[in-house]
């Protein structure tokens, strides 16, 4: 296991003082011990000295939440897309960011600014390619059986895994299918599932959490979904979620 805490803690100094936890294997949480109005993120961690040590803590743990810190907003941008009773959005879906373009973000960090209305829709966070074992192995009895999946399914069983230059194309194949040929409120359920099985990281959003996510590295990768359950009505007002890429430059994507 990476020695996070006292490395995390020779980024941070004396102040503030903060508490770790580690609510999965692959997720480590930091809390300041009392409120504090300074922007320690970006005075500390992500300072010029410090922020490659930073996100390689990130890649190899998965996902790092810093919690409870001010930050500039004008340095993000709006998460996109927009879900609907009817229809799941793309956003919705396990995914890797910058997976439809040539190089994916090194890092993706997510944040949920201090706003009016609270956000109430999690953010599913869970280490690849469990994802995709889990989708597979979570699918209705006659979408497992269809011709390929079932042959993926098959290999899952026997071999305990897939090759990895297949990953990415069986996930967009099993994804297609749920798409096609569940409801909407059928597919959240089937995720909610999926959630559960790869045990996602899906703790409520507080305001001034920062979610870094480690999104393409050679040790360790996640992916992540806006996790609505199968009442998609039940959420209510929304606040809003920010983003962006941090350790290519400070890319907005």
């Amino acid at each position: 296991m990476v020695d996070f805490d006292s490395r995390l803690r020779a980024l941070l100094g004396p102040q503030p003082e903060v508490t770790i936890t580690r609510p999965r294997p692959f997720c480590a949480v930091v809390q300041p011990c009392a409120p504090t109005g300074r922007d320690w993120l970006h005075e500390q961690l992500l300072a010029p000295a410090h922020r490659e040590a930073f996100f390689g803590l990130v890649d190899e743990v998965g996902l790092v939440v810093i919690a409870g810190v001010h930050a500039d907003p004008t340095t993000y941008r709006d998460v996109r897309g927009r879900s609907s009773r009817g229809r799941l959005s793309q956003g919705e879906y396990f995914h890797h960011d910058g997976c439809s373009g040539p190089v994916k973000p090194r890092v993706v960090e997510i944040r949920c600014p201090h706003q009016e209305v609270g956000r109430n829709v999690p953010t599913a966070v869970a280490p690849f390619p469990e994802t995709v074992y889990a989708m597979l192995r979570a699918l209705p009895a006659d979408l497992a059986a269809s011709d390929p999946i079932g042959r993926w399914r098959e290999q899952l069983d026997a071999e305990g895994g897939l090759a990895e230059g297949e990953l990415d194309m069986v996930q967009g194949v099993v994804t297609r299918a749920v798409r096609r040929s569940l409801s909407a409120t059928g597919a959240r359920g089937y995720f909610t599932e999926v959630d559960r099985r790869c045990e996602a990281y899906d703790a409520p959003w507080s305001m001034g959490d920062s979610r870094f996510i480690a999104n393409a590295n050679p040790t360790r990768t996640m992916q992540h979904r806006r996790a609505y359950g199968p009442d998609h009505a039940a959420h209510g007002p929304n606040g809003k979620l920010l983003k962006r890429w941090p350790a290519d430059d400070g890319v907005l994507p």
